[in-house]
């Protein structure tokens, strides 16, 4: 049974974090869940009175500093949640998963972390390093401080990207909890990858068509396995730039697609999950 009852939401005071928090408020809303903010500081050091001495900054004051913003950072977004606030200092990707994995979270949620003109091809370091090691499932989202990416926090429709491996079927369970839990409406979307590249003398409408017809007939036998009714789109191109025309075609206010270990061979979905949470128009929730 899908229980969403404790949120880690990690902060660093920028613009991006605190427009994420709509989103936990209704998520932890939605799950009667209690929050927990992080913050973290990394250890640094500058050059110090002697020349190629390096001096390390006193971590200490620097974390006093960061408790007593944290301690009033969101307190009236967030005054009707049971809220902990936690200041730790070090690698912030391993400090968050650690806790995560120790305290029990439920959800990380954090937005990404990439910047400049190139920010849709860009992935925040330690985001990408939550999403390699966390156990737990994790929301993030690219362009959170948008207006389009902020109509999506009610989570009317949300849009399941499978692959046709064995891992789809608790995915799609999960997705189906999810979206009866939030009264929102469900829909499958399956990528057969890589077609638009191949030479136009090996593929025509009708090899094209038997791929799809196969393709769906292993997603819908995993969806009866799983017992979830929802409508299945099949479609190919690039996986990543598929999905995103799917979940813009569909109004999708949520994205979710199965995460995996990166470095397992678990099918193609999973080698593209950065490529799916860096281009999708709402959220992603990667299980």
């Amino acid at each position: 049974m899908l229980a969403i009852k404790h949120i880690l939401f990690p902060i660093d005071f920028s613009e991006r974090c605190c427009a994420a928090a709509p989103f936990v408020e209704a998520m932890a809303n939605r799950f009667g869940a209690k929050i927990t903010l992080m913050s973290v500081a990394t250890p640094y050091w500058y050059a110090g009175g002697d020349p190629g001495v390096p001096m390390v900054i006193d971590m200490d004051e620097v974390a006093d500093q960061l408790r007593q913003r944290l301690n009033h950072a969101l307190t009236r977004e967030l005054s009707a949640f049971e809220v902990d606030r936690v200041v730790d200092v070090g690698d912030p990707a391993e400090i968050i998963t650690r806790f995560a994995h120790h305290e029990g979270v439920d959800l990380i949620m954090m937005p990404t972390h990439g910047y400049g003109p190139f920010r849709s091809f860009l992935l925040g370091s330690v985001t990408a390093k939550v999403l390699h090691d966390a156990q737990c499932p994790v929301w993030t989202a690219a362009h959170v401080e948008e207006h389009p990416v902020k109509d999506h926090v009610a989570c009317r429709n949300v849009l399941c990207a499978v692959d046709g491996t064995p891992k789809a079927a608790p995915l799609i369970e999960w997705a189906a909890e999810f979206a009866k839990h939030n009264g929102a409406a469900l829909r499958l979307v399956h990528v057969i990858g890589g077609i638009e590249g191949w030479p136009e003398r090996q593929i025509n409408q009708e090899f094209e068509e038997m791929m799809r017809k196969e393709a769906r007939a292993v997603v819908e036998r995993l969806q009866r396995g799983a017992g979830v009714e929802a409508p299945l789109c099949v479609v190919t191109g690039d996986v990543a730039g598929a999905v995103r025309e799917e979940a813009r075609r569909h109004g999708a206010d949520l994205v979710v697609i199965g995460r995996g270990l990166l470095h397992e061979t678990l099918g193609r979905l999973r080698t593209h999950s950065y490529g799916i949470i860096r281009q999708a128009p709402c959220p992603v929730i990667s299980i």
